[in-house]
């Protein structure tokens, strides 16, 4: 694929050692493929928990403890929010965010893209405080497959804030010149 005219000029410009640098979108490819893993991965456990929900299975393999039950968690007045699965929510949540960390969306140049990503976390972040309050304190039970989404959704807060902040910090820098 041929350079853009804009890429031409900044090679035309640069010294011999900064031509062999991989052109920057404002976050290293490493957050963008990071944010991307972890909305899969978050994308299969709510999947799974979602099926789970709609088909009335107790196939979760998940060992009844006492405090860990799956099943206790999964059922609770607390697995529904106005109605709706909060499976089902984590799966709506899950599949926005990965929309919002494919590659296209890292690289768009529109502040609302980002800023809807770190939106989108940062309420996902404030859900798991709730739920895992639920779990602890109204529930008196974990489930496995929950905890793996909230540490899911907390690993990808972290991830899309600190490009978040990367981005800003090349925006503000380029806009600047």
């Amino acid at each position: 694929m041929a350079p853009t005219a804009d890429r031409r000029e900044e090679l035309a410009e640069a010294g011999p050692g900064e031509r062999m640098r991989a052109p920057t979108t404002g976050t290293p490819r490493w957050v963008q493929a990071t944010s991307l893993l972890l909305c899969v991965a978050g994308l299969a456990v709510a999947g799974y928990l979602t099926y789970e929900h709609y088909s009335a299975s107790v196939t979760l393999a998940c060992p009844d403890t006492g405090v860990v039950n799956c099943f206790k968690v999964t059922t609770s007045q607390y697995s529904t929010l106005l109605g709706i699965p909060v499976a089902l929510l984590g799966l709506l949540f899950f599949a926005g965010e990965t929309l919002l960390c494919l590659p296209w969306a890292w690289r768009a140049r529109l502040p609302a893209v980002g800023l809807l990503r770190l939106a989108g976390a940062s309420v996902g972040v404030l859900f798991v405080f709730y739920l895992v309050y639920a779990e602890l304190f109204r529930i008196d039970a974990i489930c496995l497959y929950c905890t793996a989404v909230h540490v899911i959704t907390l690993l990808l807060f972290f991830v899309v804030a600190f490009g978040q902040a990367l981005t800003g910090t090349r925006h503000t820098a380029s806009s600047a010149d």
